[in-house]
């Protein structure tokens, strides 16, 4: 028996020759997180997250921070900040109706990945929030299985520079200007729509500038 392949997966591996394989590659997938997994995961900006929505279909998104975002707690949990979004909350609405989630950490330099499977809660009064300056709140996750991936077939990235729009030490992070089109006036929250007229009002599609140099 197998918790990671069902029949489908099987007959694919059989096809090709790769069920042994398979097999010790799941037997070196483990739940406890070592120390050199662990700092990879703490060194990483970014990590892609899939979860399930009501329908049952997947999606994935982009989570970024600066390097440590995600840490590997002493329970061997791991944590990171959910920062202000699009206002859709699909990950986290994702997570309140179903915990099983997918982890991707990527190394865009030196091509290495590790895959983690696990279930997530929402955080609204952890005591770590304090430490996130910016976050609105936390997704605790627990590991069921953590594996390393080939990396042959990772791209190396042109450049290492950080978004510019990752919260400081005090919890500031540029007003982002795809806020100000005019298309999205009507239904900003009231916050946001006094961020809007103090930047000089709303702009149109064509006049938005993108999110790589926000002003200061």
């Amino acid at each position: 028996m197998s918790d990671l392949y069902g029949p489908s997966h099987r007959r694919l591996q059989d096809e090709h020759d790769t069920t042994r394989l398979a097999d010790r590659l799941e037997a070196l997938a483990h739940v406890e997180i070592p120390p050199d997994e662990r700092a990879f995961i703490e060194s990483r900006p970014m990590v892609f997250l899939s979860t399930v929505d009501h329908r049952g279909r997947p999606t994935v998104s982009y989570k970024g921070g600066a390097p440590g975002f995600v840490r590997v707690l002493d329970d061997n949990r791991l944590v990171f900040p959910s920062y202000d979004g699009n206002g859709m909350f699909l990950s986290l609405g994702n997570i309140a109706a179903n915990p099983e989630i997918g982890m991707l950490f990527i190394d865009f330099e030196r091509p290495r990945r590790l895959r983690l499977q696990g279930r997530a809660a929402l955080l609204r009064d952890d005591p770590l929030l304090a430490s996130y300056p910016g976050a609105r709140m936390l997704v605790r996750v627990d590991p069921e299985q953590v594996f390393v991936n080939c990396g042959r077939y990772i791209h190396r990235s042109a450049g290492s520079r950080l978004s510019p729009h990752i919260p400081d030490a005090g919890g500031c992070q540029p007003f982002p200007a795809w806020k100000r089109i005019d298309i999205f006036g009507d239904v900003l929250p009231a916050a946001d729509s006094r961020r809007v007229a103090e930047a000089g009002g709303p702009i149109t599609v064509a006049d938005y500038p993108g999110e790589d140099d926000p002003p200061g």
